[in-house]
């Protein structure tokens, strides 16, 4: 069944307020891990236009284009299978598939983080969980990001929708910000250990060192 945006809007306010506090408790509970994806976790779409998704990743390391790969894909919900319509392993490669043909094109920029992407002339059918996988080797975690859109087919007053729009984009903003910063932190933490983890190997290579050179030295001493 399909809402039209101005019977959402009537559960908007409170659904924002909740969203935003449990959003803002599941960060501050949850230790940031060096692979994070940014989207928006849900989109509504008018029917018959045009929409960029969003998926933007940070990671601590600088990508490799060599080693990095990525691919999206299309599930009517959590518990179908999923169906890839763009990938990439050295380049990237939209796949023509019969749901989307050739509607769907990559407008992110890699040296950016950004793997967004158009859907152009959205159809009811289009509605469902898009996903954004994403591997940035020497990095061991995979980034995934979920986006639940949803079609319909009436926009709201305008006055609702510039509240809605300056309420996620005020939200999503500070959030962005907050995520970030909590990104540079542990990378920089993660830096380093990797330095102490450095130091204490040479000095034990340097004792080694020391302990088979000792031998030889008192031979030819005598």
């Amino acid at each position: 069944m399909h809402f039209t945006l101005q019977e959402r809007n009537k559960t908007w306010m409170p659904a924002i307020n909740l969203s935003i506090v449990g959003l803002v408790v599941y960060i501050m509970a949850w230790p940031v891990s060096s692979m994070d994806v940014l989207v928006h976790n849900q989109i509504n779409v008018l029917n018959g236009t045009m929409v960029r998704i969003q998926c933007i990743f940070t990671s601590c390391y600088k990508m490799d284009v060599n080693k990095f790969a990525m691919n999206w894909t299309y599930q009517e919900n959590t518990n179908e299978t999923e169906e890839m319509f763009m990938t990439y392993k050295k380049g990237m490669m939209p796949l023509r598939t019969d749901r989307f043909s050739d509607r769907v094109q990559f407008v992110g920029n890699l040296e950016k983080n950004d793997l967004s992407i158009t859907l152009s002339d959205v159809q009811l059918s289009d509605e469902g969980v898009y996903n954004c996988y994403v591997r940035n080797p020497p990095d061991r975690i995979q980034g995934h990001g979920i986006i639940n859109m949803f079609v319909v087919t009436e926009l709201p007053p305008p006055r609702d929708s510039t509240i809605a729009v300056a309420i996620g984009a005020s939200v999503g903003g500070a959030l962005a910000l907050l995520i970030l910063s909590m990104v540079v932190v542990k990378c920089i933490r993660r830096h380093k250990k990797q330095e102490l983890i450095s130091d204490e190997q040479k000095m034990e290579e340097e004792g080694k060192l020391d302990a088979e050179g000792g031998p030889e030295e008192g031979t030819k001493q005598l």
